[in-house]
């Protein structure tokens, strides 16, 4: 029982109601034509994140797969190049593999594609859905108190990245796991009741590494998530390869 990373991969494996479910935050597909608008200029990595992930369920075959929250880039309607790529991803994965899209701020009309693939797809409300005991929310906003009340608590969303420096000056940015106990007060104190929580916290590093993040250990820094750091107690920082940092913020 709970989610474990899959090492070297920005991907976890749930076990959650009787299924293995592979779990994947911030795909945001589509982001090199949003990048584009933005003056930045970059190669198309469509073809490798769609590898990459394939590879993934083919290695783990999972009886489900769970976006944990901004499947596509765009906040509004997706444009060409985003509903491509998606559509894409989802002819080479199983057709017959369930998906659950847990809706995140990126995902607003994300159902007007998935509406044309072959998998059965399940889109949650953004405050997220919990299966068997596990819980998942991206993160933009509020989880449920059914959400809360599981074991163990995913969230997305932040990106999380630590700026590592050596001892001659050089540096580097890692992407990281966070985890660390659920603390229920701002929960409590949002949905103005005394609330069931009393499980752990995972905040998911993004799949696509082009998409930034919330550098969780830099000064001035702040957390997008309305409930974080009060709601991470404890939290370490772990990165893709399994290594253990420790507290978050003195990495």
């Amino acid at each position: 029982m709970g989610v474990e990373p899959i090492p070297g991969e920005p991907a976890a494996v749930a076990t959650c109601g009787g299924e293995r479910a592979l779990v994947v935050a911030d795909f945001h597909a589509g982001i090199e034509a949003g990048l584009r608008r933005d003056g930045v200029e970059l190669p198309d990595h469509a073809p490798d994140r769609r590898e990459s992930l394939r590879a993934l369920v083919e290695r783990e075959r999972p009886d489900r797969l769970v976006f944990l929250g901004d499947l596509g880039h765009a906040i509004g309607d997706p444009g060409r190049d985003e509903r491509e790529e998606i559509l894409g991803l989802f002819d080479h994965l199983p057709a017959d593999l369930p998906v659950t899209l847990v809706k995140g701020n990126h995902d607003g009309d994300t159902e007007s594609v998935l509406e044309r693939v072959d998998q059965s797809v399940e889109i949650t409300p953004g405050h997220g859905v919990r299966i068997g005991e596990v819980g998942f929310a991206h993160g933009h906003t509020w989880p449920s108190p059914d959400v809360l009340a599981a074991d163990v608590v995913c969230v997305a969303h932040e990106h999380p990245v630590v700026r590592l420096e050596d001892e001659v000056g050089g540096a580097r940015v890692e992407r990281v796991w966070l985890r660390g106990d659920l603390g229920p007060e701002p929960f409590r104190e949002f949905h103005d009741a005394d609330l069931d929580v009393d499980g752990e916290l995972v905040v998911c590093p993004g799949f696509n590494d082009l998409s930034g993040g919330t550098w969780v250990n830099v000064a001035g820094q702040e957390f997008l998530a309305p409930f974080l750091p009060e709601a991470l107690v404890d939290g370490e920082a772990y990165l893709l390869d399994g290594t253990r940092l420790g507290d978050y913020r003195r990495v």
